[in-house]
């Protein structure tokens, strides 16, 4: 029987039904047969089976192509603060639960979807909040989400000085948004004098700037494979491709490796790298360079070999569908050109951030290289992103890092 709601609605087509009931959160436009009310642009809608039957409520978008984002499945849910706060501390109880104390330091607290708030982001950086809102209706309601997420986290002794607003992403346009970036005033505090603070990550600080870094400032969701590599490191060389911050060589580095070179096509990321390796005084070990990883490792078959441990991360090859299978000749390239740069019994650390390169077509990548490399594959490990960015089983785009361990036999 069709509840009474105080809320618009819209009835949507069968595919989008079986989506919802399978656990996707989305409505395409193509998806909308109809809508009832007044519905406002990032305001709330009910959506409706073909029969009326309710099938949840969420933000609506009327310019981007995901034109309902759901946010509660429950047609007894009131959106109030209430409702915020029960969602809010829910969110940050599930970190608590299943991460270290010390890993709470810097963790990711609000990933979207799977915490089933669309389109908002949080990462936590020691003592600062990192913002990315990505949808309109999260945009229209993150003047009461925010400050309520700052007081729990304080009344569960985190020392926030303040939040940051990283919503220079491109797909704000998308959402009818503007690109900006700046400090997201909590009511009755002076906005915090600095965008830099110090995190430490397996034992490792780093200096984060929420302003100025990558996304959200510093990457989380390898904390644990950091960790993976840094306890197969010890007495080895280390090549560490794609460094960015120099993570994986530092935790590298720490494990007790011999020697670790870290490089990057960018040379603000290697000098961030280098300071990192400062930072921690492990200048003596980590060797930060400028280089093109995919003009480096064929150079480096000319050279004696050097390194009994490689190590890839790059950045996402393929943020669509329609380029994942040319990425796929990038990953192949490193892949292939690594196996022939290590020796029998070296080991190999490769990933892919892009939900597009789907984990078969990246396993049949691997194969194919090693194949072509000449080489078997031992698998040490299978890994994925970190537990504060949870895989919501049913949402594809929650299920995006594939990281592998190998030892080359």
């Amino acid at each position: 029987m069709k509840a009474e709601r105080a809320y618009p609605s819209v009835t949507v087509t069968p595919k989008a039904e079986v989506a919802i009931l399978r656990g996707h959160p989305w409505v395409y436009d193509a998806e909308v047969l109809s809508a009832a009310g007044t519905p406002e642009n990032g305001g709330l809608v009910d959506v409706l089976g073909r029969k009326g039957q309710y099938l949840g409520t969420g933000f609506l978008s009327m310019e981007s192509k995901i034109r309902v984002r759901l946010l509660s499945r429950n047609a007894n849910d009131r959106f109030d603060a209430a409702f915020w706060e029960r969602k809010l501390r829910w969110a940050w109880e599930y970190r608590k639960t299943v991460m270290d104390p010390a890993d709470l330091d810097a963790c990711r607290v609000i990933f979207g979807e799977a915490d089933m708030f669309p389109g908002l982001t949080v990462d936590k950086f020691h003592d600062l909040l990192s913002v990315q809102v990505l949808s309109v209706g999260m945009e229209r309601v993150k003047e009461r989400v925010l400050p309520l997420l700052v007081q729990i986290l304080r009344e569960d002794g985190q020392a926030i000085r303040g939040v940051f607003e990283r919503n220079d992403a491109a797909l704000r346009e998308k959402e009818g948004l503007e690109a900006y970036k700046g400090w997201f005033p909590l009511p009755g505090e002076a906005v915090p004098e600095s965008p830099l603070t110090e995190i430490t990550e397996n034992g490792v600080r780093y200096l984060v700037d929420v302003e100025n870094g990558q996304k959200t400032g510093f990457f989380l969701d390898q904390k644990y494979n950091r960790r993976a590599v840094k306890r197969l490191a010890k007495g080895r060389t280390v090549l560490d491709c794609f460094t960015h911050t120099g993570s994986f060589a530092l935790n590298a580095a720490l494990g007790g490796a011999k020697h670790v070179d870290a490089v990057d096509v960018s040379a603000s990321a290697v000098e961030m790298a280098r300071s990192n390796a400062e930072r921690n005084g492990l200048g003596g070990v980590v060797q930060c360079a400028v280089a093109n990883v995919f003009e480096l490792l064929p150079a480096l078959e000319k050279e004696p070999a050097k390194y009994d441990f490689i190590i890839l991360d790059p950045p996402a090859f393929t943020k669509s569908r329609k380029t994942a299978a040319s990425a796929m000749t990038g990953y192949k390239e490193i892949n292939y050109r690594a196996m022939r740069l290590l020796p029998r019994g070296g080991y190999l650390a490769t990933c892919s951030c892009s939900h597009f390169a789907e984990e078969e077509r990246f396993r049949a990548m691997l194969q194919s290289a090693a194949k072509d490399a000449g080489v078997r594959l031992r698998q040490i490990e299978a890994r994925q992103q970190s537990c504060d960015h949870p895989v919501l089983w049913g949402v594809e785009e929650t299920n995006y890092l594939k990281f592998y361990l190998f030892q080359v036999v």
